[in-house]
C-alpha cells in the first residue's frame, strides 16, 4: 500500500512536513504484546502551536521540559550537556523511571560532559551519557553524570539485563585533536549505579562509526548499526558473546564479530521493493575488529565481498527479529541508488533478510527531508520515528493500519528568519508504565517528558 504525502497531509493537518511510505508495515510490530491488542491508534488530531514556541503536540497532551543544555546538573557536577540524542527509559523505585541520555559531543562542543572521577575514559573526550530519575508526574529526583571521557555518543540500546550500551560514533585514534586513547567503542552503563560503570570499551564489539544497537534476549547476540560518513559506507553487524547469558559486565568477556553478506547484493540500496526477502544470508568473520590498521569496512572479507548500506542508524528487537534502519541513500555521495528510508527486519532463526518499508516515494531529495533516524514501540499500538532531515521536525506515529500522523514538532528556530533552522528529534522512548513518552531534540539539548490521552 501506497501513501502519497499530499494525501497525508491532508489527512493529518500537517502542513508542510509527513512521511510516505510503502511496505507491510504491520510487519514492525510483530511479537509485540501492547500493540497486539489495539492495533495502533490512528493519530490524536492536528498539532497545536505551543504559545512558548517550543512543542507543538496535539490538544490534550503535555509536556514538561526535564532537563536543557547549559543549566546545572542537579548533582552539581557541571552544566547539562550539549547534543541530547539516543536515550532509554529503565524502571525504578517508587513508580519512577531511570533514563539513560547520550550526548554527542564533538571537540567542538559548546557544553562538555563533565570529567566525574572513575567513570571518565579519556579526559580528551567531551562526550558520555547522564542519567535522570524522573517521577510520574515529570519531577526530576537524580541527574549526574553516568559516563564521561568518550565522544560522539549517538544512539546506542538497553540491554535485557536492564543497562545501557552506549555506542560512540566516530574512529578518531590517539593523538587526534585532544584525544590521548582510541575511540569508535561501546560502553555499558548501569543507570542506578554511577560506581557500578567501568569507562573501559568494549573492544571485542569492534572498533567503527557506531550508530545503534538490539540485543536478542534469547541468546545475547547483540546487533549493531555503522553509520559510516563516507563510502564505502557502513556495514550491519552481529556479535556473539562468550557469556550469552548476559549480566552486567558479562560483554567484557568478548566474543566473535561478524558483517552481513548479501551475496551478490554489495549496497542494500539497490533493492527498492517492499517485500523482498534473502533467504539464507552470510555472517562473515571481521578479520581485525580493533581497526588497528584498516576501518573495518575497508578490510577484505575474502570472496564475495561484503554488503554496505548508507546512514544505517535506528535499531530495535521485535518478537523474534531485529529491525534496523537506513535513514537514506543518495547516488551523489555514493550509494549505488536512491531511496528516502528503508526499515529491514532479519530473522536469526531462519536467515532472513526482509525490506520491510521503504519511506517517502514521491519525495525530493533535495527539499526538506523526513530521514527516519531513532525508532521505537509505542505500547499503545505503533511505532515512533524521529525525523532528522531539514526544515521543522517531526516525531511521527505509525500505526498498524497505516495511517501516519504528527506526534510532536520542535518549534525552536534556531537559524535566521532567511535560513530557518530546527533541531532533530532523537532518543524516543517509553516509560515502563506506558504513560509517558520522553524525546530529546538534539539542539539545543533538550529532553522533554510527554504525558496525555494516549488509550484515546
Amino acid at each position: 500500500m501506497s501513501v502519497s504525502r499530499r494525501q497525508l497531509l491532508a489527512r493529518t493537518g500537517a502542513v508542510g512536513a509527513g512521511i510516505a511510505f510503502t511496505g507491510a508495515v504491520e510487519q514492525l510490530f510483530a511479537g509485540s504484546a501492547s500493540a497486539a491488542p489495539t492495533g495502533g491508534h490512528d493519530g490524536y488530531g492536528p498539532l497545536v502551536p505551543d504559545p512558548k514556541g517550543l512543542l507543538d503536540l496535539p490538544r490534550g497532551f503535555r509536556y514538561t521540559v526535564l532537563s536543557r543544555e547549559g543549566e546545572p546538573l542537579r548533582s552539581g557536577e557541571g552544566p547539562v550537556p550539549s547534543h541530547c540524542d539516543g536515550m532509554a527509559a529503565f524502571p525504578g523505585r517508587r513508580g519512577r523511571t531511570w533514563l539513560v541520555r547520550n550526548h554527542e559531543n564533538r571537540p567542538t562542543a559548546e557544553h562538555r560532559v563533565p570529567a566525574v572521577e572513575g567513570v571518565t575514559y579519556d579526559p580528551g573526550g567531551l562526550g558520555g551519557c547522564t542519567a535522570l530519575e524522573v517521577d510520574a508526574a515529570g519531577r526530576v529526583h537524580t541527574e549526574r553524570v553516568a559516563i564521561a571521557g568518550t565522544a560522539v555518543n549517538c544512539a546506542g540500546g538497553p540491554t535485557p539485563w536492564r543497562t545501557w550500551l552506549t555506542c560512540e560514533e566516530t574512529e578518531d585514534k590517539a593523538g587526534t585533536g585532544n584525544y590521548t586513547k582510541d575511540h569508535g567503542f561501546i560502553f555499558e552503563v548501569d543507570p542506578y549505579d554511577q560506581g557500578r560503570t567501568v569507562p573501559e570499551p568494549l573492544t571485542a564489539m569492534g572498533r567503527f562509526q557506531h550508530e545503534a544497537i538490539a540485543v536478542d534476549p534469547r541468546d545475547g547476540t547483540v546487533y549493531e548499526t555503522e553509520d559510516a560518513f563516507e563510502k564505502p559506507f557502513g556495514l550491519f553487524y552481529r556479535f556473539h558473546p562468550k557469556r550469552p547469558r548476559g549480566g552486567f559486565g558479562s560483554l567484557r568477556a568478548g566474543g566473535r564479530l561478524e558483517a552481513l553478506c548479501v551475496p551478490g547484493v554489495p549496497d542494500l540500496s539497490v533493492v527498492q521493493e517492499p517485500g523482498t526477502v534473502f533467504d539464507h544470508v552470510e555472517w562473515k568473520k571481521v578479520p581485525d575488529p580493533l581497526a588497528a590498521q584498516t576501518p573495518i569496512r575497508f578490510q577484505d572479507f575474502g570472496s564475495g565481498g561484503i554488503t554496505h548500506a548508507q546512514k544505517l542508524e535506528g535499531c530495535y528487537w521485535g518478537g523474534d527479529r531485529v529491525y534496523f534502519v537506513s535513514s537514506f541513500a543518495k547516488k551523489k555521495d555514493g550509494s549505488q541508488a536512491d531511496h528516502f528510508g528503508q526499515v529491514w527486519s532479519y530473522e536469526p532463526r531462519h536467515r532472513r533478510l526482509t525490506l520491510v518499508i521503504v519511506f517517502g516515494p514521491d519525495t525530493d531529495l533535495e527539499k526538506p527531508g523526513e530521514s527516519p533516524d531513532n525508532i521505537c514501540l509505542a505500547p499503545q499500538g505503533g511505532l515512533m520515528v524521529c525525523e532528522d532531515g531539514n526544515g521543522a521536525q517531526h516525531v511521527f506515529g505509525v500505526s498498524r493500519r497505516r495511517t501516519v500522523y504528527p506526534m510532536a514538532r520542535n518549534s525552536q528556530n534556531i537559524g535566521t528568519e532567511d535560513e530557518p533552522e530546527w533541531g532533530e528529534f532523537a532518543g524516543v522512548t517509553f516509560s515502563p508504565d506506558e504513560r509517558t513518552m520522553y524525546v530529546n531534540v538534539y539542539t539545543p539539548g533538550t529532553t522533554f517528558a510527554v504525558t496525555g490521552p494516549w488509550t484515546r
